[in-house]
């Protein structure tokens, strides 16, 4: 059973991150404004772990010192604050479903970062390095497919009223655009955030401790961005609707359970097999947005998605692949260093 519960608990964080697309986009369609419902998130989910962190890492916080602390406040600007806002419009110009197709772009864009970094590397002669190469390629593809291209449309299978927008879903050519770009910005955002994140963890600061400050970091940068935009109360409200289920959910479930349990499948089974289950994300969006959200699919949407997985999966073999040949060298010539792991947090 113990073998497996890392199997489990990876679909378990694709359902939570499905239901963090579909929510959030419930309650942006609801009239909910983008910075308001990220202060909330950030706020609840500070309130959850802050008193944890505390209690588990009291020592280490006190030892923190003002660089790490800055690092942290910085890196909560971009991983946090600017590409959840960003992904937040990005999901509201487009469609949940598109939400989560971007995230198979997230071990692309990581290993671009890293290899800017120096912290990854490219054999293009070799088929590793081609399939990692190949994976960016398609990944553009893939953004420009359903960024200009939407094809038939296909309609939802049941037609109910369970969420009542505002506004309306179906989005105009510019917005759509806008929209895919955004959730490619988000993308790139979290990419580097991934790098500079696995590099800030080298220095020793736990994975709790780096969580809670840039949580906190991004809610009091977030209640800034939100209260320069939004200044009239009655937005601020929330109600028992589905702006405080989404608010509730996101802070709980998505901030301190589901990145616990990602954490946790990636010290047991290492970082590719997280990044593999990411396409169940897609799945579940898909199957929830038909459900909940009365959302159809475009045949430029169903394209586009399945590039995106493709190109994680060419990326991923590749990065397969790779190790396996270093693995391979290192047995035949023990003097030669084994190559250091590159990204810790996919």
């Amino acid at each position: 059973m113990d073998s497996k519960k890392p199997y489990l608990a990876a679909i378990l964080c694709q359902i939570a991150f499905a239901g963090m697309s579909l929510l959030s986009k419930a309650a942006f369609a609801s009239g909910m404004n983008v910075y308001i419902f990220l202060f909330y998130r950030q706020a609840v989910g500070t309130l959850f772990l802050l008193p944890i962190t505390i209690f588990f890492k009291r020592q280490e916080i006190a030892s923190l010192s003002v660089g790490v602390v800055f690092k942290i406040f910085m890196q909560a600007s971009l991983g946090f604050t600017l590409a959840l806002n960003v992904y937040g419009l990005g999901v509201k110009y487009t469609s949940a479903t598109l939400g989560a197709a971007a995230f198979n772009c997230l071990p692309v864009t990581t290993f671009f970062f890293a290899l800017i970094f120096r912290m990854e590397e490219v054999k293009i002669r070799k088929a590793s390095g081609m399939a990692k190469v190949g994976g960016i390629i398609v990944c553009i593809a893939g953004v420009a497919v359903l960024a200009f291209y939407k094809g038939p449309y296909m309609k939802p299978f049941f037609k109910h009223h369970l969420f009542e927008a505002h506004e309306s879903h179906v989005s105009s050519p510019k917005t759509w655009i806008l929209g895919c770009f955004l959730l490619l910005f988000a993308c790139i955002s979290w990419g580097l955030w991934f790098v500079l994140q696995a590099l800030i963890l080298k220095t020793g600061s736990s994975p709790l401790v780096l969580t809670c400050g840039q949580t906190l970091s991004s809610a009091l940068q977030s209640f800034v961005v939100a209260i320069a935009v939004e200044r009239n109360t009655f937005e601020w409200q929330l109600g028992w609707n589905i702006r405080l289920v989404s608010v509730l959910y996101c802070g709980t479930f998505v901030i301190c359970i589901a990145n616990f349990l990602s954490s946790w499948v990636i010290k047991k089974k290492g970082p590719v097999f997280q990044a593999v289950t990411t396409p169940l994300n897609l799945i579940f969006t898909l199957i929830g947005s038909q459900l909940l959200l009365n959302d159809g699919v475009s045949l430029g949407s169903a394209i586009g998605a399945m590039l995106l997985v493709l190109s994680l999966y060419s990326v991923l073999w590749g990065k397969r692949k790779e190790m396996s040949c270093s693995d391979e060298e290192t047995k035949n010539h023990p003097s030669v260093p084994p190559q250091k792991e590159v990204i810790d947090h996919i």
